[in-house]
């Protein structure tokens, strides 16, 4: 027979109503007994009607989870970090690609597919801020990513401005002059390419060295072939240069093999440092210096913001933009001076 919910109060010695709040983790149960009942639970192998107390609770025990692009290397990592991130609180994540295009993007937000789920974590790229007001839901929604700075809705991402500067500068104190930047979008200002590029430009103002706009490669999607292309471009143009600054790690690496097919070494010749800290920059050779946004926090910080405003939105309070700190991991392609 099954163990029930009246078994494990019986072995744990504490009421049924203490055993429901420690499995629907209510918050205050004393760390003592929420751990007696968590041993009765793993010693009799309860399981949950996670049916009956869903219908209890009108929730769904399910977030949704939207981002651009699982191909790009950066979504792959943070739906991972998401997901880890939500089991740990016991829920799941369904996870939607919009390919970062804006009709996919506002028809997500009016899916009825999202009633399957208690919230939704939203990484948008194709909206501008004229769609702000699509942002006003009926549901539980967290926002990533930089395309909409709005007050009314949560946001949790990185500073991007900030980190960029820091990228350009850590390159600069190396010694480097010459510094190309690769990933740029043709007019973008909110975003994470323009606000990488004002970043670098900032850097470089500060260092008192002139901005070459021949040292601006753009491309459109952010993959390592785009990074090879931007730096055969680079090349063709006779441009001289002694570092890469890539907007995300892919760009990074895609232009660190045409520089070493070419001839070039890294670093000694030109150095490389790319943005995201993904886990294939450890591994590349050289490995590749980059800055860690703080990926996995903003995971963490998304989950639990949705979490609390599923929980009680009125408790959960005003919504609030969340930065994250950074740091540039030092590796092989950009040594420190």
């Amino acid at each position: 027979m099954a163990a029930t919910l009246h078994d494990v109060a019986r072995l744990a010695g504490v009421s049924i109503k203490t055993v429901s709040n420690v499995i629907n983790d209510y918050p205050h149960v004393r760390p003592a007994t929420r751990e007696k009942v968590q041993t009765a639970i793993a010693e009799l192998g309860y399981t949950p009607n996670l049916t009956a107390r869903n219908l209890r609770s009108g929730r769904t025990g399910a977030i949704a989870l939207a981002v651009p692009d699982l191909a790009l290397s950066y979504f792959a990592e943070l739906a991972a970090h998401v997901i880890a991130e939500a089991e740990r609180a016991g829920v799941v994540v369904l996870v939607e690609q919009t390919d970062g295009d804006r009709d996919r993007e506002l028809e997500l937000l009016q899916s009825p597919r999202l009633k399957l789920t208690d919230g939704l974590i939203f990484s948008a790229l194709g909206m501008g801020q004229e769609d702000a007001a699509a942002l006003a839901v009926d549901y539980p929604l967290v926002l990533l990513g930089e395309r909409i700075f709005d007050p009314s809705v949560d946001h949790v991402t990185m500073r991007n401005v900030d980190a960029a500067r820091a990228a350009t500068e850590y390159l600069i104190t190396s010694g480097r002059r010459r510094i190309a930047v690769i990933g740029a979008h043709e007019g973008e200002v909110i975003g994470s390419a323009g606000l990488r590029l004002q970043g670098h430009l900032e850097a470089l103002e500060a260092a008192g060295i002139p901005f070459d706009p021949q040292l601006v490669a753009h491309t459109t999607l952010w993959h390592r072939a785009n990074g090879a292309n931007a730096m055969r471009e680079l090349l063709d143009r006779g441009v001289g240069f002694d570092a890469v600054f890539g907007l995300n790690d892919t760009l990074a690496l895609g232009a660190m093999r045409v520089l070493q097919v070419s001839g070039r070494r890294v670093p000694e010749d030109v150095a490389v440092i790319g943005f995201d800290d993904l886990d294939e920059a450890e591994y590349s050779i050289p490995s590749l210096t980059t800055v860690d946004p703080g990926q996995k926090w903003i995971a963490r910080t998304a989950v639990q913001r949705l979490l609390e405003k599923i929980a009680d939105a009125d408790a959960a309070g005003t919504p609030r933009l969340q930065l994250a700190d950074f740091r540039i991991a030092e590796r092989e392609s950009a040594p420190a001076a």
